[in-house]
């Protein structure tokens, strides 16, 4: 694709494309430019990527469009010869500000940078770097699994070009398949200053209810299709840590403390509990049985002997959903009774109310963060479940879990004609509430 200034995309460098996000993403340039270079610590590493990336998509055109090197060996030469260096490397400072600088001593003064960084300051990574660096430079996140997943954000920092950004959008939607959503920089931005804070929650209540519980209270019938916890096992603890890290330390907000990480998953993760990459998180396998853990005791016992409470009106809530009824089902999880649905709607009602109170911060309006979760993390968009549960009903269920209650959702539920939010008739909102 060219830009109207002439701009095109033929060849793609990747930095860290062994790692799950670095292949996805290498794969998915491979639809659109016919040349991707693979760079790892290693050749052989970089070689591992690609084998990776072919087995997730199953497409003959990566294996026909990559070539694989090493950072010591390869990246000056490549990243000379690249229209867009796309980083992929660990979600650290430092090791990217490094390459940053060799990629700033070798790159053309018009090849575009991008970071896929779920949330550090595209501002911080390039400060140092040149005019010609820092006018290319952008944030591109693409959410995992690329090839599954079309939610992405783009971050541009305080001296990106305009007409650099633009490009990048019109490339990632048109050429690439992207719902693309622009956003600031601010931590986590705007999917993962959401959407952890559910996560991070969760992890929370895990430590009193039992990671079971929780998973079950905030499952899929609320509008999600992966439980809170089953999503931190598949990111992966470590990420986990660093996205909740990131946005306790730089983001304070009137939900601070739900973004401190539990003390239980630290300890945890020191001795290698990551998640479904170490084999053991919130849940494990042994053979075909599910395992779960107790965060008061560090282990894991079978999920057959957890006993759980009457969750009955979560099966109530899931016939609604079963048959299409979104709305009635919204209703049956509003009025049902007891301290668990009670705790239930806390999540969720804090989840909507932080979401709207983001708006104008990190997206320009409540139409951005609802496109990110819906697409990003296949979540009901905020403005879903206003729209489902009705804003009045809304408003009244915040105040009842004692969450702040964003003004523009005190606005609506005053007037007297109901107002439709979440205006994208192409979407099916189905989608989002799945009946069990």
């Amino acid at each position: 694709m060219a830009g109207q200034d002439g701009r095109r995309i033929g060849h793609v460098v990747v930095l860290g494309a062994n790692g799950t996000m670095g292949y996805g993403s290498g794969a998915l340039f491979t639809r659109a430019v016919p040349r991707v270079t693979f760079l790892a610590r290693t050749r052989e590493k970089a070689r591992q990527g690609l084998e990776a990336a072919i087995a997730q998509v199953r497409s003959p055109t990566v294996a026909e469009r990559v070539d694989v090197g090493s950072y010591d060996e390869d990246l000056d030469r490549v990243v000379a010869e690249a229209d867009l260096i796309f980083e992929a490397v660990t979600e650290k400072m430092d090791l990217k500000r490094g390459l940053f600088e060799r990629i700033d001593a070798g790159r053309r003064d018009d090849a575009i940078v991008a970071t896929v960084t779920s949330g550090l300051s595209i501002n911080a990574l390039a400060d140092g770097r040149s005019e010609s660096f820092r006018r290319s430079f952008l944030g591109l996140h693409f959410f995992n699994p690329p090839n599954v997943i079309v939610g992405t954000e783009l971050v541009a920092g305080r001296d990106t070009d305009p007409a650099v950004t633009d490009f990048v959008e019109r490339f990632a939607t048109r050429e690439l398949g992207r719902v693309v959503v622009r956003t600031a920089d601010t931590p986590g931005f705007a999917g993962n200053r959401v959407g952890f804070k559910v996560l991070n929650e969760a992890a929370q209540l895990a430590e009193v209810h039992g990671p079971l519980l929780v998973d079950r209270l905030v499952g899929p019938y609320t509008g999600r299709a992966l439980s809170p916890l089953a999503t931190v096992d598949l990111v992966g603890w470590d990420i986990h840590q660093a996205i909740v890290d990131n946005i306790y330390e730089n983001a304070p907000d009137e939900a601070h403390e739900t973004l401190r990480m539990p003390d239980f998953m630290r300890r945890l993760m020191s001795e290698g509990v990551l998640g479904n990459k170490s084999g053991r998180g919130f849940f494990a396998r042994e053979g075909k049985r599910k395992l779960v853990l107790r965060p008061d005791r560090g282990d894991w016992v079978p999920a057959e002997e957890v006993k759980l409470p009457d969750l009955s009106f979560v099966a109530r809530v899931a016939r609604h959903h079963h048959v299409g009824d979104y709305r009635g089902g919204m209703r049956a999880f509003v009025e049902a009774e007891g301290p668990y649905a009670d705790l239930a709607r806390k999540v969720v009602a804090g989840y909507v109310s932080y979401a709207f109170h983001r708006a104008g911060e990190v997206t320009d309006s409540i139409e951005g963060i609802d496109l990110i979760m819906g697409f990003g993390f296949n979540w009901a968009p905020p403005s879903v479940l206003v729209d489902t549960i009705g804003a009045g009903p809304m408003v009244q269920m915040m105040e009842r879990s004692g969450v702040p209650v964003p003004a523009a959702l005190e606005d609506l539920a005053r007037t007297e004609r109901p107002r439709r939010l979440f205006r994208h008739s192409d979407v099916n909102v189905g989608k989002y509430f799945v009946a069990a």
